[in-house]
């Protein structure tokens, strides 16, 4: 990008009474945390396509995970996945240490309560006692394992429901459940938080047990302050309005994070903002008005939630679907951070309905690159990231290093 197109696009932006070097200053601080199981090979139910090059073990994944902060200077932590992600002789003092090494930190941690044949018909739902036991020991060990990652959020995602009328009594599995996390919750390490996600179907196709975010957000209100809400993008039905769900949580103080990606019909897991970046932006719009409020605790809320990207990539690649992914985001906000807040405001107020709509849409279609490179320049990273990811031959060393693997597994 030209110097050319940022002092023009400076220029406009002074015009409207956006202070420019503070809207900088926050696109510095943008925080995205990106998945280990984002790296290594993945699929859908009928196929998993092997890609050359994935991750297999942790420490690869983590160093995937690092280039991309490299490459974009906004990615410095990342997700983990127990019992993925497990180390050898559970030495996870040495898998903080690797990371760290790499320029990048461990992030949330996830358990795995919806692999094992013994999570057929549920976790910790489950009919048979045994069986809700055991999901329950694993989530308390991912407790455990918390602070030995110095990691501060437990990200919780349960795969339980049922497929036919009739299976199971859904009011027992509601009581299961509220009991098993009861437990968790007291067991959570001091100063984090537990992030309850739902999703209104699949696997589960007659009933889920957390379908939608208003369970999640009963059982954190149920649970304690340090109980929030996972909003995944994907988990919606059709034309489901996600940013008034955003804005609800906000409101309410129980906002704990998001799992980024995009959707066309269910829980694709797409690249976000490859489908609907125009909803992209309007829920950072909704994130970034909430940093801006008056509001101590909406304030605060919007400053802590966790920005997760979740996303599968089959047949793109995998490092630079991620890194596009990680800009899309980084654009949506430096977008929702340009929006006129006063102009707004009034035109609300005064109940100009399409005055406030095209402050919104005249802000979406801004060319905020100009700017983006800018930040990326002052920041020491490269200013096209994607261009410099493919000429920096990382792709082909692990192409060649790692070869072709049909599976993932812990860290080596």
């Amino acid at each position: 990008m030209s110097d050319k197109a940022y002092e023009a696009l400076v220029e406009t932006l002074t015009a409207r009474g956006i202070d420019v070097e503070q809207v900088k200053n926050r696109l510095k601080k943008q925080h995205i945390e990106t998945p280990s199981w984002g790296y290594a090979n993945s699929g859908t139910r009928f196929k998993a396509f092997a890609w050359p090059g994935a991750a297999v073990t942790t420490r690869q994944k983590l160093d995937d995970a690092a280039m991309v902060h490299k490459m974009t200077g906004i990615t410095p932590t990342v997700a983990v996945h127990i019992p993925w992600d497990r180390p050898e002789d559970d030495d996870y003092n040495g898998m903080c240490q690797y990371a760290e090494a790499q320029g990048i930190r461990i992030g949330a941690v996830n358990p795995n309560v919806f692999q094992d044949d013994e999570y057929k018909l549920g976790s910790l739902g489950n009919p048979d006692p045994a069986v809700q036991e055991k999901a329950l020991d694993h989530i308390l060990e991912c407790c455990e394992i918390m602070p030995k990652l110095k990691s501060s959020i437990l990200s919780l995602w349960f795969a339980d429901g049922t497929n036919y009328a009739g299976q199971d009594s859904l009011r027992a599995r509601k009581r299961r459940f509220e009991a098993g996390l009861e437990t968790v919750y007291k067991h959570l390490p001091p100063n984090s938080r537990m992030l309850i996600e739902y999703k209104f179907f699949e696997p589960a196709f007659y009933s889920t047990d957390i379908p939608d975010w208003g369970t999640a957000y009963a059982w954190a209100l149920k649970l304690g302050p340090q109980a929030q809400v996972l909003v995944d993008l994907g988990h919606h039905a059709q034309g489901v309005n996600i940013e008034q769900i955003v804005a609800f949580l906000l409101d309410e103080g129980r906002l704990g994070g998001f799992h980024f990606n995009n959707r066309k019909y269910a829980d694709d897991d797409l690249m976000v903002g490859s489908v609907n970046p125009y909803e992209l932006f309007l829920i950072y719009n909704e994130l970034v008005a909430a940093e801006q409020s008056e509001d101590e605790q909406v304030r605060q809320t919007a400053h802590n939630v966790a920005y997760m990207l979740d996303q599968c990539h089959n047949i793109e690649g995998k490092i630079a679907p991620m890194i596009y992914s990680v800009l899309n985001c980084q654009e949506a906000y430096a977008k929702a951070l340009l929006v006129p807040r006063q102009a707004l405001a009034d035109a609300q107020q005064a109940g100009e309905v399409l005055a406030a709509h095209t402050i919104l849409t005249d802000t979406f279609r801004l060319d905020v690159r100009p700017l983006l490179a800018q930040v990326r320049r002052e920041m020491g990273v490269p200013e096209d990231p994607i261009a410099a990811y493919r000429a920096s031959g990382y792709e082909e060393k692990i192409r060649r290093e790692r070869g072709t693997a049909a599976a993932s597994g812990g860290f080596q």
